[in-house]
Parts: C-alpha cells; sequence; structure tokens
C-alpha cells in the first residue's frame, strides 16, 4: 500500500511527460533508421559507404589501413560501453543511497518530495543507460565478427569467394552501426530524462532538445550535405 500511495504522488503530467520521451526515443530510431523515407538520415546514407569500403578492401595491399579503422571502430564501442556501465553503476549507488537522495533534491530545490519518487525518476535513466550498455556491448561484438570475416577475405580479388565474403563483412558491420547507433541515442535520452528530476515540464523541455539535437545531426548537417554530394567523374 505504501508503494501505491508513493506512486500517487506523480501526476498524469508525468506520465504524460514519461511515455512522450520514450514514444520521442523509439519514433526516432524508426525514422532515423527506415531506409524508405524520401530523405535518408546519414545512418541510411553510410551503408553504401561501408559495402564500398569493403568492396575497396578486396584490392588494397596490404589492408593494414582496414584493420587500423575497424580498431578505431571498436575502441570507440568499447570506451562508451564502459562509461555506461560506470554511469549505470553510480546511478544505481544513488538509487540505494537514501540520504545522498535526499540531498540531491535540496540542491534541486525539490525538498519535501519523497525518496521512492526521486529513485523512481532515477530509475527512467537507468533504463536508458542500461539499454545503451547492451548495444555498445553487441556493437563491439559485431565489429570483432566483422574483422573476423575481413581477414576471411581471399587475397586474390578473382577468387570467388572474395566478393560475397566482403559483401558478409559489410553487411556485419552495418548491423555494428545500427547497434552502436542505438545505444548512443539512449546516452542522449539518458541526459535528457534527468530533467524529471526538476518536473514534467522539465522533462518534456529536455526531451524536445534532445530529440531535436538528435534529429538536426542526422537529416539536417552539414555532415549529411557533405554525404549528399555525388562523387566526381575523371575529366
Amino acid at each position: 500500500m505504501r508503494f501505491l500511495d508513493q506512486i500517487a504522488l506523480f501526476t498524469p503530467f508525468d506520465a504524460l511527460a514519461t511515455a512522450l520521451i520514450f514514444c520521442a526515443w523509439v519514433v526516432l530510431g524508426w525514422l532515423i533508421e527506415s531506409s524508405r523515407l524520401s530523405r535518408p538520415s546519414v545512418t541510411i546514407l553510410m551503408i553504401e559507404y561501408r559495402r564500398d569500403w569493403m568492396r575497396e578492401m578486396i584490392t588494397r595491399q596490404p589492408r593494414i589501413f582496414d584493420a587500423a579503422i575497424l580498431s578505431s571502430l571498436r575502441q570507440g564501442t568499447n570506451f562508451l560501453a564502459s562509461a555506461s556501465m560506470i554511469a549505470l553503476g553510480g546511478l544505481l549507488a544513488l538509487i540505494g543511497n537514501a540520504e545522498r537522495l535526499l540531498g540531491v533534491a535540496e540542491d534541486l530545490t525539490l525538498g519535501g518530495t519523497p525518496t521512492m519518487v526521486v529513485e523512481i525518476k532515477l530509475m527512467a535513466t537507468g533504463i536508458f543507460l542500461l539499454y545503451a550498455f547492451l548495444k555498445f556491448v553487441w556493437s563491439n561484438r559485431l565489429f570483432g565478427y566483422c574483422a573476423v570475416l575481413m581477414a576471411a577475405v581471399p587475397n586474390e580479388p578473382d577468387d570467388l569467394r572474395t566478393l560475397p565474403r566482403a559483401m558478409q563483412a559489410a553487411e556485419v558491420n552495418i548491423r555494428a552501426a545500427f547497434n552502436f547507433n542505438r545505444g548512443l541515442r539512449a546516452l542522449y535520452f539518458s541526459l535528457g530524462s534527468l530533467a524529471w528530476l526538476l518536473g514534467p515540464l522539465a522533462l518534456i523541455c529536455g526531451t524536445a532538445a534532445v530529440s531535436y539535437m538528435i534529429w538536426s545531426r542526422e537529416f539536417a548537417s552539414h555532415s549529411r550535405r557533405i554525404l549528399m554530394v555525388p562523387p566526381q567523374s575523371a575529366p
């Protein structure tokens, strides 16, 4: 009964703001990963570049450059996976420390707010962080599979196995990138969800800010305009 009493302290506005941030997360992810849109995202545009990379790798000797690129991609996933795990551990420690939670509440001028209310608000952030961690770990694993496939591509471009294996490596690389981007979006939304500590209106503002940032980088950034420029043919 005490738990139900605590839940009753949340208003319909809180429920609306919470539903909004999770809906924005899902909808943005669908839009970014959809290949049916007339205006493709940076993530979709990069797919063909990744396939071109593997086609070029076939004739590149030695393939040290390709190995270095893949290694840098794996380092990025390792770093963000570690950062997500550390952030999640810190958040769980904060949730388990009632006195620290009360101190945070006072700092945010939320005096009088029950501890469980603040804990539940922080759990929303924890959901995003946990999702990000799992996606970064899986992305790192997929980049590892890609490395094995790249190593299995024969050195002879005329070998019948060369192009099919290179394309297999490309598709696994694409899936790894998709999971990496999903983890990155979850990190962005985890930061936006912290605004809930200030109230539902702040959460809505945080959701709008994060959503615009992600949308602009995928659909209206300078990087996207560069990717859209067709390659110049030789004179």
